[in-house]
């Protein structure tokens, strides 16, 4: 009787089970994922050679779906095609992985994909540990849609090594969709107009009005950096303010929008950034400031903001001189980056009266009186000239290289929104 009471309870829950199948619909049957491989050309940063390697893959998509549905799809590294260099021993969570998904078939698209930045320690010449990369497609249109792996960026440390497919790639999933659905529409998202900065010109100041205060304008500075161990090109705005101090002017450089995490623990007292700011037009030559070293230190993955830098302007010309960013010099731990300007870039303009020992004809570093000022505009005369180089990629400025952190670039750091503005 216990065993006849035990196979009646059985199938009265086969029953159920059953009848909860048929209430909640059809499951979702996640695609199988089978592992591709396929040859892949890698290019680390620079002073590394390239690498050519076999990336394998496996993609997990949902078997089924119908046209309106935004399916998520998930990118497992078996493989990556390129090994940790024989350079430095990576951190934990200090890779992060991008790459695309080629859809094709029924519809074509690119499936962006990104992973967090989670992986273990990695020794030097050990290999890579990726994580997963996610990422989602909206299905448009009825039949198979194949996806198949693609050029992929690891991010290490703050520098790219990227990695693109030599030769056809096998597909790696196929969604099968079905017209069940109705597809929303997706909006067109309306491009925001452009921020307008804060410091913007204004009129020129005449003798007598009292102003003290000058404050310049943003202006975007493309960068030539050379570093110890390659170039890099990169653009960051710059503003310089002035505020008149007895006969001279005290100026101040701040740098926005420049952020970067720092790939290893950096103590304090350990960065110093310094600046020539050129002048032009009726004055010539530069004024040198300067930016304290960082107060503390700094962990792994955490940005760091590169101080206001200052120094004295004392006019040494009569007329309308200019000031530009000039040359950024960054020395942290023994090593030291040149970042030059390839394209004059004005940010402030001042009416100055010549002063004796004023900067007109070589550097100018304190004392003096001068005239009235007035902010201008983004270009002029004097300063650097214009070379016509220019890649406006983000400053990267920390590497490592035996085991020895090692200024890459120069704006590197982060400026506090508060302290764009006075």
């Amino acid at each position: 009787m216990r065993r006849r009471g035990t196979a009646a309870g059985s199938t009265g829950a086969l029953l159920v089970l059953c009848a909860a199948g048929f209430l909640l619909g059809p499951m979702v049957v996640p695609a199988r994922a089978a592992e591709v491989a396929y040859a892949t050309h890698c290019v680390p940063p620079a002073g590394i050679d390239p690498v050519d390697g076999t990336t394998k893959a496996e993609v997990t998509a949902p078997a089924t779906a119908k046209v309106g549905d935004t399916v998520d799809v998930v990118w497992k590294f078996v493989q990556a095609a390129s090994k940790n260099p024989d350079i430095i021993d990576l951190p934990a969570n200090s890779v992060q992985p991008s790459g695309v998904l080629k859809a094709a078939g029924a519809q074509t698209a690119d499936v962006s994909m990104r992973g967090p930045r989670e992986n273990p320690a990695i020794p030097k010449g050990g290999d890579m540990v990726l994580s997963d990369m996610k990422g989602s497609l909206k299905l448009t249109a009825a039949g198979e849609v194949t996806l198949t792996p693609d050029a992929y960026t690891v991010n290490a440390m703050s520098t790219d090594t990227r990695c693109t497919p030599r030769g056809a790639v096998p597909k790696a999933a196929t969604i099968k969709v079905t017209a069940g659905g109705t597809s929303t529409p997706t909006a067109t998202p309306t491009k925001p107009a452009p921020p307008t900065h804060s410091a913007t010109a204004t009129a020129t100041a005449t003798g007598g009005t009292g102003q003290s205060d000058f404050p310049g304008k943003e202006v975007q500075v493309p960068y030539a950096c050379k570093t110890p161990i390659g170039d890099r090109s990169a653009t960051s705005p710059v503003r310089i303010d002035a505020r008149k101090d007895g006969g001279s002017y005290a100026l101040t450089v701040r740098f926005g929008k420049s952020v970067m995490d720092s790939p290893v623990d950096i103590p304090k007292d350990s960065v110093k950034p310094s600046m020539e700011v050129v002048l032009g037009g009726a004055d010539h030559g530069t004024v040198h400031v300067t930016g304290p070293a960082n107060a503390g230190p700094v962990k792994s993955g955490d940005p760091i903001e590169i101080p206001d830098l200052t120094g004295t302007y004392k006019p040494g010309a009569s007329g309308t001189s200019t000031l530009s960013p000039g040359v950024l010099t960054v020395e942290a731990l023994g090593t030291t980056t040149t970042c030059t300007p390839t394209k004059t870039a004005v940010s402030l303009t001042l009416d100055t009266t010549g002063q004796p020992g004023g900067a007109a004809g070589g550097t100018s570093t304190s004392g003096g009186s001068s005239g009235t000022a007035a902010t201008g505009g983004d270009s002029g005369s004097g300063g650097l000239a214009e070379t016509g180089a220019g890649d406006h990629g983000a400053l990267k400025a920390l590497g490592l290289i035996s085991g020895t952190a090692i200024l890459l670039g120069a704006a590197v750091f982060t400026v506090l929104p508060g302290r764009r503005t006075r």
